[in-house]
């Protein structure tokens, strides 16, 4: 009954418009109160919760991805994937599936990429003659690679509530991340060819070499994160305040476009998306407290254990409430209140914590995608100005080539854990 109360309290202020991290410290320190645990306690839990050195690396991850917005470093990346893909069938929908695919290798993040080279690739594609429902789902599409690849905002939050290491899992996301742009460019070619959406001119050999001479030093940013990483130079905490220092050097050495305006809008953004998620992770932190002491994940594992006796199983059974939750909640709050609860039980099944972790990470993904709660469609749709509900009935084909993909690595683990493997 307490676990009725308090789900539907949350739900009730969530659908009443107050933001996620806020309803979840509402209820909770309505429970600390009421428990007599007092509002003291309350508070301890929530600073313990953000009291974590590897979640350093998400502010500096995301500033990064703002100084390489700001910086107009996309606009090298867009131009290079339009001269390898542009000639194409399909054309800038390929060209919007691998600029996406490059600008994750530096943002980590799905919303940057809708948000910082959405607005572009949608203008390009409009003026090329595709019509808007395609360019915004594509967009939209293309826009969940960002945290498959590395460096990732959401592995570094699931490594961190899982205790799995998170260069295994920037590693074990390259597979994936890879195949989902691939299975999004066939899916971009056969609408294509159907519709005869037109293609550019080949450009010349020297055109490709200078552009993507242009390009080198930010399509090398996953090299210095991954290689850092791994050869033992610095943490992936570390990392990600690496990264923000080779963004703003690469800019300073070869692009030359970043201005102090830019740099502050840069900070500005960094403060407010860090603060919001951080306000996610001290509600995370307390009602995890009370989840936990009112035997909640026990109720839970029991529930998985009697509907799934088996790996197989219980995926699916993982896959589907997942998918189910993403449609109503934002994907990071179901990173930090599912997950810890899932992995014992996952771990339990014999299921390597780096798999588990790729495929929490891509069903997460999908759901950005997924009316009524995508947030990848409100980016898109606000930076494109695309009606929200054309655009929401035209990305539902587009879930079909991650859940492909999705159902492979489920069924293929080595697919997660084969470049980790190899990395030892």
């Amino acid at each position: 009954m307490t676990l009725a109360i308090i789900g539907l309290g949350w739900l009730s202020l969530v659908l009443i418009g107050v933001p996620i991290g806020v309803a979840m410290i509402f209820v909770s320190m309505g429970y600390f109160y009421y428990s007599g645990l007092g509002l003291a306690f309350a508070v301890q839990r929530m600073v313990e919760g953000l009291n974590s050195f590897p979640m350093l690396a998400v502010p500096f991850f995301i500033l990064a991805a703002a100084i390489l917005n700001s910086s107009r470093i996309t606009h090298h990346l867009f131009g290079f994937a339009r001269a390898l893909v542009g000639h194409i069938t399909g054309g800038l929908g390929h060209v919007n599936v691998l600029a996406s695919l490059f600008f994750s290798g530096m943002s980590g993040s799905a919303l940057a990429d809708a948000g910082g080279l959405g607005k572009m690739e949608i203008e390009a594609m409009r003026e090329a003659g595709y019509d808007d429902g395609f360019a915004g789902s594509v967009t939209a599409a293309s826009s969940m690679i960002g945290p498959l690849v590395p460096p990732s905002i959401t592995m570094v939050l699931y490594g961190v509530v899982s205790n799995t290491s998170i260069g295994k899992l920037f590693l074990g996301g390259i597979v994936p991340g890879v195949m989902c742009a691939l299975a999004l460019m066939a899916m971009v070619y056969f609408i294509a060819k159907k519709r005869a959406y037109p293609v550019d001119v080949r450009p010349s050999k020297r055109e490709v070499g200078q552009l993507f001479v242009k390009s080198f030093p930010a399509l090398f940013t996953p090299v210095v994160i991954v290689g850092g990483i791994f050869s033992g130079l610095f943490s992936p905490t570390e990392a990600a305040a690496i990264t923000v220092v080779y963004a703003i050097a690469i800019d300073l050495i070869f692009y030359r476009e970043l201005t102090f305006k830019g740099l502050w809008d840069s900070l500005y953004e960094t403060t407010a998306t860090a603060a919001s998620i951080a306000t996610i992770i001290a509600g995370v932190s307390l009602l995890g407290y009370v989840l936990a002491r009112e035997q909640a994940p026990q109720q839970i594992a029991q529930m998985f254990l009697t509907i799934a006796n088996d790996p197989i199983s219980f995926l699916i059974a993982v896959n589907l409430m997942i998918f189910v939750l993403g449609c109503f909640i934002e994907s990071l709050a179901i990173l930090l209140i599912v997950v810890p609860i899932l992995v014992p039980i996952a771990a339990g099944f014999g299921i390597d914590p780096v798999h588990f972790g790729i495929i929490v990470v891509l069903n997460l993904m999908i759901s950005i995608l997924t009316p009524p709660m995508g947030m990848a469609l409100f980016v898109v749709a606000q930076v494109g100005e695309i009606p929200y509900q054309k655009l929401a009935k035209a990305v539902l084909p587009w879930l079909l080539p991650p859940v492909i993909v999705l159902t492979l690595v489920c069924a293929f683990p080595v697919l997660a854990t084969g470049l980790p493997s190899l990395m030892g």
